[in-house]
């Protein structure tokens, strides 16, 4: 009896899997992330011990836990002249990773003085390996990746900022 009522069980058994597995393609949503837009908050002026040059931009700054937790993840793009400030309450060794981050990053390391201690260059997007500062740092400052070179920076250069 039961060999006789085994293609029934059998077309059961498949017709609920076939609906269950349809019905949850159809609950599959999209979630959009919302574009984050860039914020002024100061400007920031690199001052080049070589020759004197200076380099210009605006920056948003990072002064929060939120913030510095956040930075520039989930952004699509950031103008030349455009940068993320990180101000810490003192001077130690960082460790930032990309984590989230859809751009191609500059770090560059700042001691408590305002001077230019170390770089971290061309940092991969979404990559989570550690980039430390190598020494004591109070500010970070994230730059689109290739401006360091671009700009000819070097361990020495200084900065200064304002906040708006």
């Amino acid at each position: 009896m039961f060999f006789k009522r085994f293609p029934l069980v059998t077309f059961i058994i498949s017709s609920g899997l076939i609906l269950n597995m349809s019905s949850c393609k159809e609950n599959n949503k999209v979630i959009k992330q919302t574009e984050i837009a860039f914020k002024k908050e100061g400007e920031l002026t690199i001052f080049k011990s070589v020759d004197s040059t200076q380099v210009k931009l605006d920056i948003e700054i990072a002064d929060t836990d939120f913030d510095i937790q956040t930075g520039l993840m989930y952004r699509d793009s950031m103008e030349t002249k455009q940068g993320m400030l990180f101000v810490f309450e003192d001077a130690r060794e960082r460790f930032f990773y990309m984590k989230n981050t859809k751009i191609p990053l500059d770090l560059i390391y700042i001691n408590e003085n305002k001077s230019i201690v170390s770089f971290q260059k061309n940092a991969k997007p979404l990559d989570e390996s550690s980039l430390p500062s190598n020494f004591p740092a109070k500010y970070v400052l994230e730059i689109n990746a290739s401006l360091v070179d671009a700009w000819s920076l070097s361990v020495g250069d200084s900065i200064s900022f304002t906040e708006h």
